[in-house]
């Protein structure tokens, strides 16, 4: 009779697994969770964070750094982003074209419901350790449900 075939024991390699970034609500009016989430990067970047690990993601109105970046077109404004030496700004609608960043900060700020719902989505997707959500917390609160 042949010997049996050795079995390899021990543990098989492990699975990767992706980190899930920490999720932080932070209440705010539509008027108010722009103010919100720049108090937010402000905190981030006194305790330490590099600029270049935010992004900044807006639903309603541009956020103003955006509207002046923007202003000097689209190829001045994604090389920043490219750059990944600052705190970047984007609109809801383009933010699957930014890279993903250690901590992502949302205003949700207005605009159309569906604005949230997919930038949220994203948003999470996009944030390695943090997403900080800026906004009513029952409507944050319904998408990431949904969502995620």
């Amino acid at each position: 009779m042949a010997p049996a075939k050795p079995v390899p024991s021990g543990p098989a390699a492990p699975a990767a697994t992706a980190a899930v970034p920490q999720i932080q609500l932070i209440p705010a009016s539509p008027g108010g969770a722009l103010d919100a989430a720049d108090e937010a990067v402000d905190l981030l970047l006194d305790s330490g964070r590099a600029p270049g690990d935010v992004l900044v993601v807006t639903t309603g109105a541009q956020h103003p750094w955006a509207e002046h970046e923007l202003s000097f077109g689209e190829a001045s404004y994604w090389a920043q982003h490219d750059a990944g030496d600052d705190v970047f700004c984007a609109d809801a609608a383009i933010v699957s074209r930014a890279a993903s960043r250690p901590v992502v900060v949302v205003a949700v700020n207005g605009g159309p419901a569906s604005a949230a719902a997919s930038a949220l989505p994203l948003a999470h997707a996009r944030a390695g350790a943090l997403l900080i959500v800026c906004g009513d917390p029952q409507q944050i609160n319904a998408v990431l449900g949904a969502g995620l």
